[in-house]
């Protein structure tokens, strides 16, 4: 049996450590989502405003509907899932519910969100990711997360901001 270490039972120990490890859970729900679209056509069709997502129904395949500015059905695709981590789990900064992308009531998309059995892509959010971009803030992210930790165990007494050559003016 694997005991903790007695230092580990404070919930603050590692406070960093778990904030980067979510930081780079969400980075990856979004990477997939994009990665995963990438391979669909509804990326690239500009009349796709939005993709519902049934994450739910088979534990092999995500099914996706396609859905107009209006809120109607334009097409079909199935992504299948022969590795754990090809799941599309919700991504909140594509959800609709996040992005707050409105929906036209009674319409196709609506009937197909009160269902509850997956979650919807606003498309113009996920074609506006910028997958470099997003890796570089999670990068400097899970850094700082991680800093902190360092910081209040001694491990780090101070580092330099910038790039490069400095002054020391960047000290901390």
């Amino acid at each position: 049996m694997i005991h903790p270490h007695p230092e580990a039972s404070n919930s603050d120990e590692f406070k960093g450590f778990n904030e980067a490890r979510r930081i780079m859970w969400c980075h990856d729900a979004r990477a997939r989502v994009h990665e995963r679209f990438e391979q669909t056509s509804f990326i690239g069709d500009t009349n796709v405003a939005a993709v519902h997502v049934d994450n739910t129904t088979r534990a092999d395949r995500v099914f996706l509907v396609a859905f107009d500015q209006a809120g109607q059905q334009v097409g079909v695709d199935t992504l299948y899932i022969d590795e754990p981590n090809q799941r599309l789990d919700i991504a909140t900064e594509f959800d609709h519910d996040f992005t707050g992308m409105d929906v036209l009531s009674d319409s196709p998309l609506d009937q197909a969100i009160s269902r509850q059995n997956g979650w919807v892509v606003n498309l113009k959010v996920l074609r506006e990711y910028e997958f470099l971009a997003d890796r570089r803030a999670t990068q400097r992210a899970v850094f700082l997360a991680h800093l902190q930790d360092m910081m209040k165990n001694g491990e780090v007494r101070g580092f330099l901001l910038g790039r490069g050559e400095s002054d020391g003016t960047d000290a901390a």
